[in-house]
């Protein structure tokens, strides 16, 4: 047995995994767990990032020239904010778009030359992200060029829990996958409140500080934003690819390290182009000219999922091709899209709620003036030091809603009651942010806001766990490994839409709508898990 690659691989034999296999399964686990914490990380900053861009005024150029107080200036300032969601939505995009290559790139480039090469590309939108804050004039295309690389963060959760489950025997993969994913999505939450700390200090303002961030006044270290992860990541990369193995049983046709990480490459390089053509579509053509910009995203979402199926399909290495046909096969399964459905509703309001977040108490509660983007709130409430509770919390409650699900056995049961009080939760936001809006002083209702809010991360993560263990229960052994990356896949759109909902309705005065939008879909998942696997006379009653 090398040291790198494992031949000899057998952790459901007992002596075997007690003798060899555990010691190696677990440096594996702990060496994953960080890179993919600091995927997550990288992967949503974007939501805490256009907060500080709004504060440090950050226009992409497109206020120079006009008059400060102007309509014009006015107008162009409330664009301005819909073109900081898009940088979340942009993120999020690529993030889904990226895992579904992710799948498939454990049994083609080896576990440890794969989890190198992700979190090595994560560098790029890193460092790229802290040059482009350390200058007020960077344009919007090097933010969202940025953006969309950041998403290599999204795509990494696939391939690492694929890589984690080979490692482990059946009896503690429970464990293994809920420590690798509870914690990696932890990520979010750690990001949302290291930002805010990192952005007031100034030990990275040395590299490319612009003359027009000042390094004595409040938020000059913006740029920390993107440096901070540098290190970070550096070590997690150095870490795999120093310390973790590829293992036979994930890699039958074991790959040098050279091999591996080019394979793992070219994968890489097709979801990104799939999510880079919708980035395109979704910024560059004139929706609005044809009456469709509030249809952009829906338009453009199909788009990409076409494209990149059809790349992995038909531009894919020989040897992975017929396992992929297979693997596709349930695209014919209905209840793989009301699963997908429901497990959008869940995982996809999580990730997507996790992005806008920030953005959007800044927009209810500190920019308070519907006709003037520049007014400040002088009582607004402090809520950079709060928001991060909300992904940590739906993180953390998430091995509850698997575990309810176990004690009652059925997790469509669980899901059921977690999504009313999920529709309960998204209609009391949207009731808090209209007292808000209409108030002079919107403070008075931060904390029932915020609260309320924190109930909606609640149930979105008992739900995420009620969902993901109901889908072993509906399909076979062989379907249901592709449906969870496939729904995982998708569900992580709502980093994409959720942003992308928030921008528009914020434009237009109305955030709220975006809510009842949300809480209509959510009542449509209701019914649809009680149709399929609740009723009395259900196809597969109580999954």
């Amino acid at each position: 047995m090398s040291k790198i690659n494992l031949s000899d691989w057998n952790v459901e034999n007992e002596n075997f995994w007690e003798k060899t296999g555990k010691k190696i399964a677990n440096k594996n686990l702990w060496l994953s767990i960080p890179a993919l914490l600091l995927a997550f990380a990288v992967w949503i900053m974007w939501g805490v990032i256009i907060k500080y861009m709004k504060d440090f005024g950050f226009n992409f150029g497109m206020t120079e020239g006009l008059i400060v107080g102007s309509q014009e200036y006015l107008n162009t300032l409330k664009e301005i904010n819909t073109l900081y969601y898009t940088l979340p939505a942009i993120a999020g995009l690529a993030g889904a778009t990226l895992r579904l290559p992710n799948s498939f790139l454990i049994s083609l480039g080896g576990g440890r030359n794969v989890i190198f090469v992700t979190t090595s590309l994560l560098l790029i939108p890193a460092f790229g992200t802290g040059i482009a804050l350390s200058n007020l004039d960077s344009s919007y295309l090097v933010f969202a060029s940025m953006a969309l690389l950041s998403g290599f963060g999204g795509g990494n959760f696939a391939s690492s829990m694929s890589n984690i489950s080979f490692f482990f025997p059946k009896k503690v993969q429970g464990y293994a996958l809920g420590m690798n994913a509870g914690i990696g999505n932890l990520g979010v939450g750690v990001m949302q409140k290291l930002i805010p700390f990192v952005v007031g200090f100034a030990f990275f303002g040395v590299i490319g500080t612009s003359e027009g961030i000042s390094v004595s006044v409040p938020l000059a270290g913006i740029q920390n934003a993107g440096w901070i992860w540098v290190p970070l990541l550096a070590l997690a990369a150095i870490g795999a690819y120093f310390g973790m193995n590829n293992v036979i049983t994930g890699t039958p046709s074991m790959p040098s390290p050279t091999q591996g990480i080019l394979k793992t490459l070219y994968m890489v390089s097709l979801g990104l182009l799939g999510a880079a053509i919708g980035a395109i579509l979704l910024t560059m053509v004139p929706w609005d000219d044809w009456g469709l910009k509030n249809a952009a995203m829906w338009i453009v979402l199909p788009i990409v999922v076409i494209i990149t199926v059809q790349l992995m399909k038909h531009a894919t290495p020989v040897e992975i091709k017929s396992n992929l046909n297979k693997q596709f096969a349930i695209l014919k399964n209905k209840h793989n899209w009301i699963m997908t459905v429901i497990y959008t509703m869940t995982f996809g309001s999580f990730i997507g709620f996790s992005a806008a977040f920030p953005k959007l108490c800044q927009d209810i509660f500190v920019y308070t003036d519907i006709n003037d983007p520049s007014f400040i709130n002088p009582n607004a409430p402090n809520f950079i030091l709060w928001v991060f509770l909300g992904p940590v919390i739906g993180a953390l409650i998430r091995p509850v809603g698997g575990i309810l699900s176990d004690k009652i056995n059925s997790g469509a049961k669980v899901t059921s009651y977690s999504t009313l009080f999920q529709i309960i939760a998204t209609l009391a936001v949207a009731f808090f942010v209209i007292k808000a809006r209409a108030s002079q002083t919107p403070e008075e209702y931060w904390w029932p806001f915020f609260i309320s809010f924190m109930v909606l991360f609640l149930t979105t993560g008992i739900g995420n766990g009620s969902t993901f263990r109901s889908i072993p229960n509906i399909f076979s052994k062989e379907q249901a490994g592709p449906v969870l990356g496939w729904t995982s896949a998708i569900a992580a759109y709502g980093a994409f839409i959720i942003p992308s909902v928030f921008g528009q309705q914020i434009q237009n005065g109305t955030p709220e709508y975006a809510l009842f939008g949300f809480a209509s879909f959510y009542i449509f998942c209701f019914i649809l898990n009680w149709w399929y696997y609740q009723r009395k006379n259900a196809e597969i009653r109580n999954p």
